[in-house]
C-alpha cells in the first residue's frame, strides 16, 4: 500500500489512450465508442489510471491546435466518466486550456510531456483545481527534441536539475507538494544509451522524494534492442521493464498493453515478498 494511492498495488499502472491520428495506439480521433471500448477494455485489466491524449508527443509529431486537441480528448472524457465513474482520468496535454476543460469534465491527473516549458499556466490549472501534476523533463518540442541530446554535464544530472527548477515553480504557483509526480521523460530528447542511463539509475531518480512515473511503453530504444520495428511488438520488453520497476518500486507506469504490465508486476510482487 501507499499514502500516495492508498489500497493500491505499486507500481500503478497507467494505460494510454490515444485519441489522435498517428500514435502508437489510437481510437480515432473525435470517436466516442472505440475511446469507450478501450477504456473498457484497460478498466477490465485493471489499469488504475487512464491517460488519454489528442496530440501525439512521438518525436517529429506535429502541434495541434488547441480547438482541435479540445474536440478529440473532451467529448471522450465525458463519455468515460459516464460510463465508468469511479475511473480515474488522466489528461495527457501540454496546454492549460485543454488540462482546464478536461479536469472540469472529470480528469484529476495532468500529464505534461513538456514539463510546464510549453505552458507554464498548467501549474495554475493544477494549483487551481489540486489534479496530480505530472512533471516530465523534456528539452524542446516533439519537432525538434531528437536534435537536442547534448547533456555536456550529464543527463541525469540535467534531469534531476531541470526537475528541482520546475518543482520550484509549480510550488510558487501554489501547487501542493503531494500534487506532484516526476517523470524523466524517457525518449524525449535523448538517444538509447542515454535512456539506459536512466533506466540503470532509477534510484537516483527517487531521490528527490516525489513519486516517479515511468513511460517506455513501445519506445524506439526498446526495438533498437530487440529488433522490432513495429512498436506494438515491444510490448514484452516494456513489460519486463515493468518488472524492473516493480522491483525498485516505482510508483507508476505509463503503457500501451495494461494485461501484460499488470501480470508482470503482480508475478514480481509475489516473488519480491
Amino acid at each position: 500500500m501507499s499514502a500516495f494511492f492508498p489500497g493500491s498495488e505499486m507500481p500503478l499502472v497507467m494505460g494510454i489512450l490515444n485519441v489522435t491520428d498517428d500514435s502508437f495506439s489510437d481510437t480515432g480521433r473525435g470517436e466516442t465508442r472505440p475511446a469507450l471500448e478501450r477504456a473498457a477494455q484497460m478498466r477490465s485489466e485493471e489499469a488504475d489510471i487512464l491517460d488519454i491524449g489528442g496530440e501525439s508527443t512521438r518525436p517529429g509529431a506535429a502541434e495541434v491546435p488547441v480547438e482541435e486537441e479540445l474536440s478529440r480528448v473532451i467529448p471522450a472524457i465525458r463519455a468515460i466518466r459516464a460510463a465508468d465513474p469511479a475511473a480515474v482520468l488522466s489528461i495527457d496535454t501540454r496546454k492549460s486550456a485543454v488540462a482546464q476543460q478536461a479536469v472540469a469534465m472529470g480528469a484529476s491527473w495532468i500529464n505534461d510531456v513538456s514539463g510546464l516549458s510549453f505552458d507554464p499556466a498548467i501549474a495554475d490549472v493544477a494549483a487551481q483545481t489540486g489534479a496530480k501534476l505530472v512533471i516530465t523533463h523534456a528539452k524542446g518540442t516533439p519537432e525538434t527534441m531528437d536534435g537536442r541530446c547534448d547533456y555536456p554535464g550529464g543527463v541525469l544530472e540535467e534531469v534531476l536539475s531541470f526537475w528541482k527548477r520546475q518543482v520550484a515553480y509549480a510550488l510558487s504557483r501554489g501547487v501542493k507538494a503531494e500534487q506532484i509526480v516526476l517523470d524523466p521523460g524517457i525518449g524525449f530528447a535523448k538517444t538509447g544509451a542515454q535512456n539506459w542511463q536512466l533506466l540503470r539509475a532509477v534510484e537516483s531518480l527517487k531521490a528527490p522524494g516525489y513519486p516517479l512515473l515511468m513511460g517506455c511503453s513501445r519506445k524506439r530504444f526498446l526495438g533498437e534492442l530487440t529488433g522490432e520495428e513495429d512498436p506494438r511488438n515491444r510490448d514484452a520488453a516494456t513489460a519486463a521493464l515493468t518488472g524492473y520497476f516493480t522491483l525498485h518500486k516505482v510508483e507508476v507506469v505509463r503503457v500501451h498493453n495494461v494485461g501484460i504490465s499488470v501480470a508482470e508486476r503482480d508475478v514480481w510482487r509475489k516473488l519480491a515478498k
